[in-house]
């Protein structure tokens, strides 16, 4: 029998969720995702450094702004991910936009211009935006211009409803924070039925498929395999060097959970402007507090790494 990670390749397009290389090339994922924590972690890896030391030297040598290197880190991550995944690469726009539509606009089309700089077309490239309004307004600007859009940070339906009818390419709602905020609450123990998490990531998946909505429903940040399985059949799963493994190793039986053919219970439409958008996410204590705290973390590694840089900048100068 084949194990539960090559079962699960049947009915889920597996996505490595990590800026390292070899594990990529390990569990042959169709797609890769990035965001600014997982490039600062692969960026502090001596495997890795060639791809700091150039856009540090190539910061020197123009006097380029810190930031325009920190770019340059991520395409160089990126650019290279391309050659290793057949599929898509997911890259992130600073956290530091994320209540600014025109800025992430403009960041947006800048990574569109680097990849295609390096032989990369956007076709083979996703931008990554924090589910705020402003990101979702975003979206619907860039996906006009067919630029595809994943929408991460996303821990509610009205955020999922919301970019769908932005057009958003795919949304990333991320399991395992949800889980931990429920943890954190007193609740518990979760089975992988009644993990809120999985629970949210359904509940999307079954308002998409309804309302015969195109965008990708791509379950992310889970904390087990548990919720891995209890999500399989979703379009896409993006998964951690560690799961994959644990996956890669597990002989049983994998059991298809989420199936177009077989929804449950029509949920309600919704019909958000940014009134009611804000209102509904909001009412939601997890979610509003979750996409706050998200913004925050992906912030502080984004200047973490910024502030590398300009410590290595301000030494070889």
């Amino acid at each position: 029998m084949p194990n539960k990670l090559d079962q699960l390749r049947a009915m889920t397009t597996v996505v490595a969720d990590t800026g390292d290389m070899e594990s990529i090339r390990q569990f042959r994922p169709t797609d890769s995702t990035t965001n600014p924590s997982l490039i600062l972690k692969a960026s502090e890896l001596p495997a890795y450094a060639r791809f700091v030391e150039e856009a540090i030297d190539w910061g020197r040598k123009t006097r380029a702004p810190v930031g325009d290197v920190t770019d340059r880190i991520a395409i160089n991550f990126g650019a290279e991910l391309t050659t290793i995944v057949p599929g898509r690469v997911s890259t992130e726009v600073d956290a530091d936009l994320s209540f600014d539509t025109k800025a992430m606009i403009a960041k947006a089309r800048k990574i569109i211009v680097l990849y295609k700089e390096r032989g990369v077309g956007h076709d083979r490239i996703l931008i990554k935006l924090a589910s705020t309004w402003e990101g979702i307004e975003a979206a619907r600007v860039l996906q006009g211009e067919g630029i595809d859009c994943n929408m991460t940070l996303m821990f509610s339906v009205a955020q999922a409803a919301a970019a769908a009818d932005a057009g958003a390419f795919l949304v990333s709602p991320f399991v395992g924070r949800i889980f931990d905020w429920h943890v954190k609450a007193g609740e518990g123990p979760f089975s992988g039925e009644t993990d809120p998490g999985v629970k949210s990531v359904r509940a999307i998946y079954t308002y998409y498929k309804t309302y015969g909505y195109k965008t990708v429903v791509m379950g992310a940040s889970f904390r087990n395999i548990g919720e891995i399985e209890a999500l399989a059949g979703c379009d896409r799963l993006t998964i951690s060097p560690q799961l994959l493994e644990a996956l890669s190793k597990d002989q049983g039986t994998l059991t298809r959970h989420l199936d177009p053919a077989k929804l449950g219970p029509a949920p309600a439409k919704l019909s958000l402007d940014e009134k009611a958008f804000r209102w509904m996410l909001n009412e939601d204590a997890m979610a509003t507090e979750k996409l706050s705290e998200g913004i925050r973390l992906f912030a502080h590694d984004l200047r973490a790494l910024q502030s590398t840089v300009q410590q290595r900048l301000a030494a070889a100068a």
